[in-house]
Formats: C-alpha cells, sequence, structure tokens
C-alpha cells in the first residue's frame, strides 16, 4: 500500500505558505494603491526636474535668437526624444538603468562640449551666425541630454509605473521648457547686440559640459 502524502490536518498543517501569499498579495495592492494616489505628481515632479537640464539649454540656445516657428520645432525634436527615452528605460529595466546612471553625465557632457566647439569655431571663421536654425542642435544634442531619461525610465518601470504616461508627461513638459527657455534666451540676447551671441552660445556650452564634467552642475 502507497503511504498517505496528505498530512494529517491537510493543508491547514502547514499555514505559512497562505500567509506569504496573502502577505505579498496585500503588498502590491497597497503599492498600486500608492501609484494611483500619488503617482501623476511624482511624475510630474520627476519630469519637471529631468527638464531642467533641457531648460538651461534653450536659454542658451536662445542666443541664436530663434524665431518662434523654429522654437516650437526644435523644442518638439527634444521633447521627443526626451518621451521616448524613458519608455525604452521602462522595457529595458534595471540592467540598462546601473549601466547608464553611471556615465549619463559624461555622455551629456561630450555632446555639450561638441556642440560648443562647433558653434564657437563657426562663428570664428564666419560672420554669419554659427547656426542659426539650430539645424545642429537638434541633430547632435537630443540623444545626449535623455541619457537620464533612460535611466529615469528603467527605476519607474521596476516600480510598476505605466509604460505610456512618464513618456508622454516627460515630454510635454519638455517641450514647454524647451519653448520657454528660449524665448528667454531670445529676450536676453537683446540686450547685448554688440557681441556675437552665437559665439558666447557655444562658450556658454563648453562650460557647461567643464561644469557636468567636474561634478558642479548635473546634465
Amino acid at each position: 500500500m502507497l503511504p498517505d502524502l496528505v498530512p494529517e490536518g491537510g493543508a491547514e498543517c502547514d499555514p505559512t505558505g497562505s500567509e506569504d501569499i496573502a502577505t505579498e498579495t496585500s503588498a502590491r495592492v497597497a503599492r498600486a494603491g500608492r501609484l494611483r494616489d500619488g503617482g501623476v505628481i511624482s511624475l510630474l515632479t520627476l519630469g519637471f526636474t529631468l527638464s531642467l537640464d533641457n531648460f538651461r539649454i534653450a536659454v542658451v540656445l536662445g542666443g541664436h535668437k530663434p524665431t518662434f516657428g523654429r522654437s516650437v520645432k526644435t523644442s518638439l525634436i527634444f521633447a521627443l526624444w526626451d518621451g521616448a527615452a524613458p519608455l525604452v528605460g521602462i522595457m529595458v529595466g534595471q540592467y540598462l538603468s546601473e549601466r547608464i546612471d553611471s556615465t549619463a553625465d559624461l555622455i551629456a557632457a561630450a555632446g555639450l562640449a561638441a556642440y560648443g566647439l562647433f558653434v564657437v569655431i563657426r562663428a570664428l571663421v564666419s560672420p554669419e551666425d554659427a547656426d542659426p536654425d539650430m539645424r545642429w542642435a537638434t541633430r547632435g544634442l537630443p540623444l545626449p541630454l535623455s541619457v537620464d531619461n533612460v535611466a529615469a525610465g528603467a527605476s519607474l518601470g521596476l516600480a510598476g509605473y505605466s509604460p505610456w504616461l512618464a513618456p508622454v508627461l516627460f515630454g510635454v513638459i519638455t517641450f514647454v521648457m524647451s519653448v520657454a527657455g528660449h524665448q528667454i534666451g531670445r529676450m536676453a540676447a537683446q540686450f547685448i547686440p554688440r557681441i556675437r551671441t552665437d559665439l558666447l552660445t557655444g562658450l556658454a556650452f563648453v562650460a557647461m559640459a567643464f561644469l557636468v564634467v567636474t561634478g558642479t552642475a548635473s546634465a
């Protein structure tokens, strides 16, 4: 005869497994409730913080005195990159986050320095504005400035945030902050008409890259 594999008392003899499942389920429900209650506010706060680097860049780019239409187009490109970056981060998860987070500032600094030197050199060799329509800015700056958003997206994915809400919010916030930064920089440039504002723009980018590398500022 085969031995009785079910201990006396049935499943009630070892309630530990059921208690663990119940505890884990309760924790998930509580976390989901917290995300619903304060998730949007947390994302708005994080999106605003991450967009400050784009705002600073936009203020400096305002030295090119872009038209409002060009400002909108450029800001839209930056917003698309900043919206796509957290989506990538949410999908790739912690593995890529741990590797990107430590190098995000260096990548951003390299991009800032490269564009700054490009503008300075062109301003010195040509009497025309170095990047009047900000075409080179939209080609060279969005990617390095979006790296930190990838790491942020990975952290949000691990915390259980929606893969669609954060990218949309981050993109919209970056767009608004970039347009505002362009207008502020453009107005400031009007008060220094005797100086090549594009040259100052390039020097400002090089200075920002130096501050990022030295840890004085974050990108």
